[in-house]
């Protein structure tokens, strides 16, 4: 039977999708989302509809779905198509804001969604990763904040909200993910990091204010928190088997087979009654974004500000070479822009769109996860529109990165191509945001997809230069490892913003492994017998 997972702050379901996926020794679920919590309205439908499609085997997804994807059948009518279907996954990706601020949802009623959800079943596992904005060092430098303070960002606090399902649901095991600013981050009273080591540890001692509950005292054996990339040795006496090792709770992504340095901080929880060390993830090649970005159909950008075209796109990229443009740069470079301008052809999925129909897509790497044939096309994928100076460095840069292997800096870009902005001279001379322009490698994997891909193309700009743009939204899921046939809701902004949000579900399958073997370890089977977890309440 399928080990239930909570899933908190899902996101578009990255991380849930990974568990989920996982077979068991006999072919079925391993993992089964019970419950899905989510706030944001657009991620929320994209969570929505993945249960939907969770519902069937994946032989019998109905056809339906796949006319939904082609723009052929609206969800209201896929969902009024599939009544029962469509009801459950409503009922498992719940949309609602845990906290204590302004529309948060009252603890109660989680924990009666929860206790529902979960059926009666007390070995189950919980999943998630609060908001990460008020950890990151992007958002604390651009806010300029030293300390983080609770009373001014309520997302400082929200690590509580799972604290207190922790403390009063008292699941087998958790997997926790944030960013990796959180090792820097720090309130007045102590390092962020720690604190939450500590709390994790023993959450009841601080979620549980009164432990007393219908006359009944709450108990909560509190949790080991486990490295899923370093083994493990003898506990520490805080009970934290790496306590103090901050940067063994980093997941270095590109070492475990995903196209992408996504840098995170994970942690695996195990109930202090169960007495298993978890293994740890296996290394794997390094994936180069080639392999992934590679078989999908070519399209152009867009021309921004003034009329757009196929002929006028083609004309603009030929300006990219005229008189002066390319003084001073290198020969290798200069011969590589005039190749790359002979082979400009137009495409034939002009800007590409919601759905294009494409028999022939593929993928190199892992096409068992990717792949989906009876999707005869590929989802998400409309570039983006961008000015023509843009267009030109778009350009220049894919050109540079062809020859040299490596995106170029500022100070590498001919004069005429800098951007008009104030801050170029400090990027070019004192090297701040000198890449504020940055090409995707063809041999490496990518650099991390942020949310910040939904504002401008500059940091994720494509490595084909004869589509001179920046990546759509299916290449970004690709890099971020979701299969093809995973859509996305909502607007081409609420799309990106999810996609940078997610969890890559390639790792978390990997991670899912791990949990399942302390599921079905001989020692946490005879831990169920007399399970010393938290009375329901």
């Amino acid at each position: 039977m399928a080990i239930p997972v909570i899933d908190l702050f899902a996101g578009p379901g990255g991380l849930g999708e990974g568990f989920s996926a996982l077979p068991d020794a006999k072919g079925g679920n391993a993992f089964k989302i019970a419950l899905s919590v989510e706030k944001e309205l657009n991620a929320h439908q994209t969570l929505t509809l993945r249960s939907f499609f969770r519902q069937f085997d994946p032989g019998d997804v109905p056809d339906d779905y796949y006319e939904f994807l082609k723009g052929k059948l609206s969800l209201s009518n896929l969902y009024f198509m599939w009544p029962e279907q469509a009801e459950v996954a409503l009922d498992e990706a719940w949309h609602a804001t845990l906290g204590e601020g302004k529309g948060a949802v009252a603890t109660a009623e989680v924990d009666r969604r929860i206790e529902a959800a979960l059926e009666g079943r007390k070995d189950w596992l919980l999943i998630g990763g609060p908001p990460c904005q008020a950890y990151s060092v992007v958002g604390r430098s651009r806010r300029q904040e030293k300390m983080l303070d609770e009373s001014k960002d309520e997302r400082v606090g929200l690590y509580k909200q799972y604290l207190r399902i922790l403390a009063v649901h008292s699941p087998s095991v958790f997997v926790m993910e944030n960013v990796k600013g959180l090792l820097s981050a720090e309130t007045r009273e102590s390092p962020m990091f720690d604190k939450m080591l500590a709390d994790l540890s023993d959450p009841a001692s601080v979620a549980l204010r009164d432990k007393w509950r219908n006359g009944r005292l709450l108990t909560c054996p509190g949790y080991r928190i486990y490295s899923l990339v370093v083994k493990s040795g003898s506990d520490d006496p805080a009970g934290n088997p790496a306590y103090g090792r901050q940067m063994d709770y980093v997941i270095m992504t590109e070492k475990y087979g995903i196209p992408q340095s996504r840098h995170r901080v994970i942690l695996l929880g195990v109930r202090k009654d169960i007495s298993v060390i978890p293994d740890i993830l296996e290394d794997a090649d390094e994936v180069p974004v080639s392999k992934v970005l590679q078989g999908l159909p070519r399209i152009r950008s867009g021309i921004s500000r003034g009329n757009d075209s196929n002929e006028l796109w083609k004309a603009a990229l030929a300006q990219v070479a005229r008189e002066g443009i390319l003084d001073g740069v290198d020969n290798m470079v200069c011969q590589e822009i005039y190749r790359n301008l002979d082979q400009v052809t137009l495409p034939q999925n002009g800007m590409g769109a919601d759905y294009v129909p494409y028999p022939a897509v593929n993928v190199s790497y892992r096409p068992d996860w990717y792949l989906d044939k009876r999707l005869g096309g590929v989802c998400n994928h409309l570039s983006k529109t961008h000015m023509e100076s843009d267009l030109h460095r778009y350009f220049f840069i894919s050109s540079f990165a062809k020859v040299r292997k490596v995106s170029p800096k500022l100070n590498e870009l001919p004069e005429s191509l800098l951007p008009a902005h104030k801050n170029v001279t400090e990027g070019k001379d004192l090297k701040t945001f000198s890449d504020r322009f940055r090409v995707q490698v063809w041999n490496r994997p990518s650099k991390t997809i942020t949310s910040h891909i939904s504002k401008d193309g500059h940091y994720f700009i494509h490595p084909d230069p004869t589509q001179c743009r920046s990546l759509t939204v299916r290449e970004a899921a690709r890099i971020q490892t979701f299969p093809d046939n995973y859509y996305f809701c909502g607007t081409m902004t609420a799309q990106f913003t999810q996609v940078g949000n997610a969890v890559p579900p390639l790792l978390a399958h990997q991670i899912a492994k791990v949990v399942l073997k302390i599921f079905k370890s001989p020692l946490n089977e005879s831990n169920k017998k007399h399970p010393q977890r938290l009375k329901n309440v």
